[in-house]
């Protein structure tokens, strides 16, 4: 459930970039790009598959890639090309190919206590 707000930066394929606010969502797999954000870095659909929103009811999305830079690191990262009213979200998928675990009781993000076994 997303309860906080982290500013960052995404870019596309061909080096433009934007600035964007995530709600950071540990509900959410993927990390949602509204549409005026994928479009300005110019990410392409590469793949599409079905969500399950909060109500029950299903959406069909696009996915892309893009890479994400926040103040804990950056990283290429599977994105959800949302519509123009859909909010930008941070999902778990990001925060752990960044290695960042997200505290709720704080409301900030950590390393991850990362195992290699």
């Amino acid at each position: 459930m997303g309860i906080t707000y982290i500013q960052g930066q995404v870019k596309g394929p061909r080096g433009k970039e934007a600035g964007v606010r995530f709600l950071v969502d540990s509900g959410a797999t993927y990390s949602l790009l509204p549409r005026a954000a994928w479009k300005a870095i110019g990410l392409k659909p590469k793949r599409h598959m079905t969500f399950t929103l909060a109500d029950g009811t299903t959406v069909d999305r696009a996915i892309s890639e893009a890479y994400v830079k926040l103040a804990q690191g950056e990283a290429h990262t599977p994105v959800i090309l949302g519509e123009e009213s859909d909010q930008a979200l941070l999902g778990v998928v990001t925060l752990e190919i960044l290695g960042l675990v997200f505290n709720p009781f704080d409301r900030t993000l950590h390393p991850m206590r990362m195992l290699l076994s």
